[in-house]
């Protein structure tokens, strides 16, 4: 495979998983088949900036999106778009756009449709990402599936403390 596909594939991998915090430079390059700091001057090279920056500009793109249509709290987007901290979340956006994620709902809200519910938002966004189970991974990482539980097919164990 050349290498523009590769880092197409990458790309494309985080434009699939932008929500996800746990998707960090070491799984995209991953998906990519390349070293972490191969991946890095690669994609800057073919893009014009890091994949950490390209990542963070998808964020903030959607979080735009969130601030101006959804009735959700600054918190809850940035936990939805995949940032982990409020602060680091507000300077980036304020650093893309010149305004504070409030100032920024402030400016552009009460233009002309009401604000999508918050509980519908979440329903569309998929909630809170919690970590668990096999759909929620980094691009590379992937994780078993859940085990069986007890009547799902298996015998249970013998208990011999019941025996005389």
């Amino acid at each position: 495979m050349d290498k523009v596909r590769q880092i197409r594939l990458a790309k494309d991998a985080m434009d699939r998983d932008w929500a996800d915090p746990e998707l960090d430079l070491g799984a995209v390059a991953a998906h990519a088949g390349y070293s972490r700091y191969h991946f890095l001057r690669a994609f800057k090279e073919a893009y014009g900036e890091t994949p950490g920056q390209y990542l963070t500009h998808r964020r903030i793109e959607r979080a735009e999106e969130m601030l101006r249509g959804a009735d959700l709290s600054v918190t809850e987007i940035c936990h939805l778009v995949g940032f982990s901290s409020l602060g680091t979340f507000s300077a980036r956006f304020k650093a893309r756009t010149g305004l504070t994620p409030s100032e920024y709902r402030t400016r552009h809200v009460g233009r002309g449709a009401a604000l999508i519910p918050g509980c519908y938002a979440m329903l569309w966004a998929g909630g809170f990402p919690t970590g668990r189970g096999p759909d929620r991974t980094a691009t590379s990482k992937k994780r078993p599936g859940p085990a069986a539980a007890y009547g799902d097919g298996e015998e249970p164990p013998d208990d011999r403390r019941a025996e005389p």
